[in-house]
């Protein structure tokens, strides 16, 4: 996964219009004109009622939980990651394991959402559904990118402080709009282009610099080059396969429900979870875990809460991610995962000893430089399209009202 930011968070301004346009299956009705006959059969054009309040404001919750579960539970994830490598654990495969294998916690909103669902509405989902093996090897892909994804994050996080780990992690920003242009139909525009420039000039400036990593974290000497190529590999991947979930709910399941994001959440964690799996077996990873909990530094619990907590958190960062990219985009998804990137570092400087020079600093800046220009630009696009509306909204009133005369 991404390196999403911490836990508060604060949204204004460019960011409540760039969550606008994911309103669109929501509040479409909103924006459509009719006719009705009056006094006699006149006709005149009339806008439909806006949805009630109630379904706005629940839209407006559904997706500032998201956002929080992102932030909140991404940061946690990492900051967990990067504990267990400083107290004795040392098994990639098991922090591979971890970021998949919470998705039981989802058990219990799955049979919810099925029992609540209307017994007509689920023989018409039913029947608009795409053929079972179709889905399943759609989950099945989805797990295996996943945990690939998972096991390169592992191995990043591994061999660079966290600081410089966070930084780079924002060049997935860069992927997606790549992505995002061939898959998903979103437009490149200058302010795009230059969010992308931005953040690869902020990743590269990392790349290039790194003999400033002093940290407290226990890093392995001579793996910078590894960590920071895998790290981005991850990033990259890690955007694409956003923007194939963002296809996949778009092109063939035809749905952004909240059972049909747990359901993707659910089965492609699931999957990825299996992989995973199998990988700590065929590694033989799985014969040092004994040992490994009976050296870590905080004790045996620790070292089970630690993975136990790890695991909560990548869950309810999945749900999250998964939900947001049906309400939203996979675009607005990548930038919401790396509004936190300012706020990494200094987390891992206060928390984990790791040093703050120029270069980090400079490249941090360049990237939050580059996030607002993704931002800016995405508020700018969803100003147009409301004014499009608008206009067209008022050509047919008033092609309506001249019908009527």
């Amino acid at each position: 996964m991404g390196d999403a930011g911490e836990i508060q968070l604060q949204i204004a301004g460019p960011f409540l219009s760039v969550l606008l346009r994911g309103i669109r299956g929501q509040e479409a009705g909103g924006d459509d004109h009719g006719h009705r006959a009056e006094n006699g059969g006149a006709c005149r054009a009339t806008e439909a009622p806006r949805p009630p309040l109630s379904k706005r404001l629940a839209w407006w919750a559904v997706v500032l939980i998201n956002i929080v579960f992102i932030l909140g539970g991404q940061g946690v994830a990492t900051l967990l990651g990067r504990i267990y490598y400083d107290q004795g654990g040392n098994s990639l495969w098991m922090q591979t394991v971890v970021q998949s294998c919470g998705t039981p916690l989802a058990i219990p909103l799955l049979l919810y959402f099925r029992f609540r669902t209307r017994p007509s509405s689920s023989v018409a989902a039913a029947a608009n559904r795409p053929p079972l093996v179709k889905i399943a090897a759609i989950y099945a892909g989805l797990g295996v990118l996943l945990a690939g994804d998972n096991l390169m994050y592992s191995y990043g996080l591994l061999y660079l402080p966290m600081s410089t780990y966070s930084i780079i992690c924002a060049s997935q920003v860069s992927f997606n709009a790549v992505f995002a242009y061939f898959l998903n139909k979103e437009k490149f525009r200058a302010l795009v282009l230059n969010s992308v420039v931005l953040l690869t000039f902020s990743a590269a400036l990392i790349g290039v610099n790194h003999g400033s990593d002093e940290t407290g974290s226990s890093i392995p000497k001579g793996k910078f080059p590894a960590g920071f190529a895998l790290t981005v590999s991850a990033s990259a991947l890690f955007s694409l396969i956003l923007s194939l979930t963002q296809l996949t709910f778009d092109e063939v399941l035809k749905s952004d429900t909240l059972r049909t994001v747990l359901e993707m959440q659910f089965w492609s964690n699931t999957a990825a979870a299996c992989v995973s799996v199998a990988g700590l077996f065929a590694s033989g990873e799985w014969r040092t875990i004994a040992g490994e909990m009976e050296a870590y530094k905080k004790g045996e619990v620790a070292y089970a809460m630690t993975l136990a907590w790890t695991a909560v958190s990548w869950q309810l960062c999945t749900m999250g991610l998964m939900g947001l990219v049906a309400a939203v985009s996979s675009l607005f998804t990548n930038v919401i995962s790396t509004v936190g990137t300012p706020l990494s570092p200094v987390i891992a400087v206060i928390f984990l000893g790791d040093r703050m020079d120029g270069v980090k600093l400079m490249a941090m800046l360049i990237g939050v430089w580059g996030l607002l220009s993704y931002v800016y630009q995405h508020y700018l696009d969803d100003r147009a399209k409301a004014k499009k509306i608008a206009e067209k909204s008022d050509e047919q009133h008033q092609a309506a009202k001249i019908s009527a005369e």
